[in-house]
């Protein structure tokens, strides 16, 4: 942080046509107002940093006549009479970030620039000219020194009874960004207490105003800090040795700040170990995680040939299993003459273990009662073993079975229709029916009107009870009621002939 700006002074100086003294923007326009206005070329001009004595113009010195008579060899430009000089506000806030570059003639450019701007050499804001070029790119590193304080300053945090500032953080910055980087922490962290020093200055924030000190040593900001023992244990987790570039890494953080960053300490091993192994271990870990794209095939045809789960608890098949209380296989006669094929398990039948046994099992014992058919000698299972869900507040909401999913559940279906062997397969809905027909563009509506031969079965199709009861309209209820029980009858009249 910068001294109290001595605006006054500065002007005097300016006004008095020696060498003027300055130490901040501030009192850099005051002396370029009162210059401008009294009409003083930029090479008739000395400028001097205030406590080193040194011309920061450098290689225009002031001519001896003005040095010998400061007062009355005022070098003025010839034309209208002066008026007090009036920028735009965009240059005013370049020239207020080119003022904290530490270059050695700053004061001496920056008034160079408002002379010509004053000229009419409007020019001088764009790259095409020298000038220009030179201002905007110490914009540009200005606002890049600021950016890298923002993200690469590390504060430590004081012991509770060490009493303010709690956080205190140290810093070398290239340039003069430490008034600009104090208010952005200031405007952040709230009333919280905190010192950020550097080697030419520090700022102290108390939780209500900035104040300003001299520098401090390095050792200043050299505490202990229990929380960065749990930062350094955070950044060792996140390390993926398989993703490392060193040269990438050193490009994206400049090689000055590394020294004040804790987890620069950890580098060197990590890189060391990522070369030892590390690397190839950690890919192999991540490889079999990826998500990748999913292509709808059987997974006999994509896999490799390999021993099958013996019993529905061992299916890995999908990923069903993972959200699913457990799986839910067929129940019935062993040597049934219908086998009735559902979709999926839902909530109550993911619970008890059994199929049909919710509020769709009920509407199904109606239906087969007025059909006069008896479970007890129908053999009842779905598509899909496992329930698909997914939730709504507290409730687990029925979700309808993916393609991909239907086809790796088939195998335990084939097991069944295999063991069972049924006259009549009734296919209750439309994944019920696409799993029976082996055919992922089966429609209810090409097969409901009457039964198919399939392989050594017949296939009846009908609507699943779960629609029944969610079907709008009694009426349209009535009809779709009506249309279970006569599938049915179908499939019993079917299996005894």
């Amino acid at each position: 942080m910068k001294p109290e700006p001595d605006i006054e002074r500065a002007a005097s100086e300016a006004a008095a046509g020696g060498p003027i003294t300055v130490d901040g923007f501030d009192e850099w326009r005051a002396a370029a107002r009162e210059l401008i206005v009294r009409r003083r070329s930029p090479e008739s001009v000395q400028w001097l940093s205030r406590g080193s004595g040194a011309d920061l113009f450098g290689a225009a010195p002031l001519a001896p006549s003005a040095a010998a008579d400061p007062a009355g060899a005022e070098a003025t430009a010839p034309g209208p009479p002066p008026t007090a000089p009036r920028l735009p506000r965009k240059l005013m806030d370049m020239l207020h970030s080119a003022a904290c570059h530490r270059a050695h003639d700053r004061w001496a450019f920056l008034y160079k620039i408002v002379w010509r701007w004053q000229q009419g050499e409007q020019e001088v804001l764009t790259m095409a000219d020298e000038d220009g070029a030179r201002l905007q790119n110490m914009v540009k590193a200005v606002r890049r020194e600021e950016h890298d304080m923002h993200a690469y300053l590390r504060f430590r945090e004081r012991p509770e009874d060490a009493g303010a500032p709690r956080f205190v953080a140290w810093f070398e910055p290239a340039h003069d960004v430490l008034p600009q980087v104090a208010q952005h922490f200031a405007d952040r962290m709230g009333r919280t207490s905190w010192m950020i020093a550097t080697p030419e200055a520090t700022v102290l924030w108390d939780g209500a105003r900035l104040h300003a000190t001299g520098p401090l040593l390095r050792g200043a900001a050299d505490i202990e800090d229990a929380g960065e023992a749990l930062w350094l244990t955070y950044y060792r987790s996140i390390f993926n040795p398989a993703r490392l570039n060193p040269d990438i890494m050193h490009g994206h953080v400049r090689a000055r700040f590394w020294k004040n960053m804790p987890e620069a300490a950890l580098v060197p091993e990590m890189v060391s170990r990522a070369a030892a192994g590390a690397r190839r271990t950690g890919q192999a870990d991540a490889v079999g995680r990826r998500g990748g794209a999913t292509i709808p095939i059987a997974p006999e045809k994509a896999q490799p040939a390999r021993q099958q789960p013996h019993t529905l608890d061992e299916c890995r098949r999908c990923e069903l299993w993972e959200h699913a209380t457990q799986a839910v296989p067929g129940e019935g006669a062993k040597r049934a003459r219908v086998m009735l094929v559902g979709e999926q398990p839902g909530d109550q039948e993911d619970l008890a273990g059994h199929p049909f046994v919710g509020p769709a099992g009920a509407l199904l014992d109606r239906a087969m009662a007025q059909a006069g058919v008896d479970r007890n000698d129908v053999y009842v299972t779905n598509a899909v073993k496992h329930f698909k869900w997914e939730p709504r507040g507290k409730r687990r909401l029925h979700k309808t079975p993916a393609q991909k999913e239907v086809l790796a559940c088939h195998y335990w279906l084939e097991g069944e229709l295999e063991k069972v062997a049924p006259k009549v397969v009734v296919a209750l809905g439309s994944t019920a029916l696409k799993s029976v027909m082996e055919d992922g563009r089966a429609t209810l509506k090409d097969f409901m009107d009457a039964p198919v031969r399939h392989k050594d079965y017949w296939v009846v199709t009908t609507y699943h009870p779960a629609y029944v009861l969610r079907v709008p309209g009694e009426a349209e209820k009535a009809r779709a009621f009506a249309a279970l029980a006569e599938a049915l009858r179908t499939a019993y009249r079917l299996a005894d002939s």
